[in-house]
């Protein structure tokens, strides 16, 4: 199923996306399961797989996509694990034996076809597709044979970066990657059940070129690793996300540079999963 969350008019709820619609599945389950979060840590995924069969309520030309889970718990995110990342740094550095992780906070991230914002203190927006995955059951130091069974679904994330507020600080990036509405997320959540079991291929373009373009049996940390090495320091739970990281090919890494200005849409496709699109703007006010 691809579950999305969505508004229309002011209204909030959540469904299931069809060919032809969305089915309003907020409207059906009632307050005791108010969001898409909420289905995820009651386990109820099964009370949307009775609805899908219902007709659709909206067109989907008609909602507002919004971020399939809108106020995460805890968004963790993997750094420099694609075959060839280690190398585009150009630092002599070994291969990592471990992953990179930092965190990013909910409003950083915009939903689907909402615009990615470039703030006043730099000119250095820059772009990367990434595969997240939803956690679904919680767990704590969860085993990489069991790690998948903890995910609920995946969506797709643009994991933008303000890249000057990267080298800020010698460790970390957090403030580089936490700017207000410079990544996004979405445009739904795709179960596990839909989505094949070999390599997922990240396609990012900027205005139609592609720049990013690589499969998931690349990554030097895979997916049930991650989900099991997070787990040892902490208790995941669901709704609960992890980026997994992105191909070569970020703007930061040509030469010269190629950031994102106002005007530019960047798209993230994975296939059988869906395509995030965003435009850019500059935030409202701040330049001349």
């Amino acid at each position: 199923m691809k579950l999305a969350t969505f508004s229309v008019g002011e209204r909030h709820s959540y469904g299931i996306v069809g060919e032809r619609g969305v089915l309003d599945a907020g409207a059906r389950l009632g307050a005791s399961l108010p969001d898409l979060q909420s289905v995820l840590a009651a386990g109820a995924i099964d009370a949307l797989r009775a609805l899908a069969s219902e007709n659709e309520d909206y067109a989907l030309s008609d909602v507002r996509l919004l971020k399939p889970i809108v106020n995460p718990g805890k968004i963790f995110c993997v750094g420099v694990n694609y075959a060839g990342r280690n190398a585009e740094y150009k630092d002599g550095s070994a291969l990592p034996k471990f992953p990179s992780l930092f965190i990013r906070f909910p409003d950083s991230l915009v939903a689907h076809d909402e615009p990615l914002v470039r703030p006043p203190e730099s000119c250095q927006l820059d772009y990367e597709g990434e595969i997240a995955m939803v956690i679904g059951r919680p767990g704590r130091r969860i085993s990489e044979t069991d790690a998948m069974q903890h995910v609920a679904g995946y969506t797709i994330c643009n994991e933008g970066a303000i890249r000057d507020w990267i080298r800020h600080g010698k460790f970390n990036v957090t403030q580089g990657k936490n700017f207000e509405r410079s990544g996004s997320l979405g445009p739904w959540l795709r179960t596990c059940d839909e989505v094949a079991g070999g390599p997922l291929r990240v396609i990012t373009r900027v205005n139609g070129e592609v720049r990013q373009d690589d499969t998931t049996d690349h990554m030097m940390f895979p997916m049930p690793f991650l989900i099991s090495y997070v787990s040892r320091f902490c208790t995941l739970q669901p709704g609960d996300i992890i980026v997994t990281g992105t191909p070569t090919g970020a703007g930061v890494h040509f030469d010269p540079p190629r950031y994102l200005v106002p005007g530019d849409t960047v798209e993230v496709e994975v296939p059988g999963i869906g395509t995030l699109r965003n435009r850019v703007i500059d935030e409202e006010g701040t330049r001349g």
